[in-house]
């Protein structure tokens, strides 16, 4: 049975499969260069898709667990993988392992030893994941703080523009009633002069002759 592989063209929330015979790393970002986040995800797993990096190499995908990060675009599929087409080995492997479990039983210092691998490959996976988020938080927390303190200086700014409104406007306020105080004295003033000068304006009457 043949399989489409997945391409660039991704509508978001699309569902996705692990191909191939190998668990494929997950890494932080669309590259080999980006921290490795989950150490693999297995063949066959089913993945969402939520996006593709710009060259379509990449898509980050979260698993049914929640495992998010980003995964190379050829290793996933459109359909499930089927018994027909399984990782080449599983089928060899089981039969090995019956003839195996007739032959000797395996060792009790190899079984804990892949206990042990597990355990630690499940801490790996949990500490990467928390690491990630952490990264995506801090790059959040980041541009918050930058915005903050541009916040924080536009309202300095506009605090300084306030108080020069205001200054201008008690000094335009003192200018206006100094004003008024100037025209107040000068209509005193005025008035005094036209009541000393006006009496000296009037022509005096001449007094009747006593020789009439």
């Amino acid at each position: 049975m043949l399989f489409t592989l997945f391409t660039h063209t991704v509508l978001a929330q699309d569902i996705r499969y692990v191909s191939g015979d190998q668990s494929v790393p997950l890494r932080a970002g669309a590259g080999d260069d980006y921290q490795v986040v989950h150490r693999g995800i297995p063949p066959g797993a089913r993945l969402i898709v939520s996006r593709t990096s710009d060259d379509g190499l990449w898509a980050d995908i979260t698993t049914d667990a929640g495992v998010t990060g980003w995964i190379p675009a050829q290793k996933l599929l459109v359909e499930p993988l089927t018994p027909e087409v399984a990782p080449a080995g599983v089928a060899e492997a089981a039969v090995d392992g019956d003839d195996t479990d007739q032959d000797a039983a395996p060792g009790d210092g190899a079984v804990e030893l892949a206990d042990q691998l597990k355990v630690r490959d499940e801490q790996f996976n949990a500490v990467a994941q928390e690491l990630y988020r952490l990264k995506q938080v801090s790059g959040k927390a980041e541009q918050l703080d930058i915005d903050n303190r541009r916040l924080v200086e536009i309202t300095e700014n506009l605090r300084s523009e306030v108080e020069m409104l205001r200054a201008e406007n008690m000094r335009l306020q003192d200018k206006v009633e100094s004003e008024d105080f100037m025209n107040g004295a000068l209509a005193v003033l005025l008035g005094v002069v036209i009541a000393l000068v006006a009496p000296r304006l009037v022509p005096k009457r001449r007094k009747s002759s006593s020789w009439a």
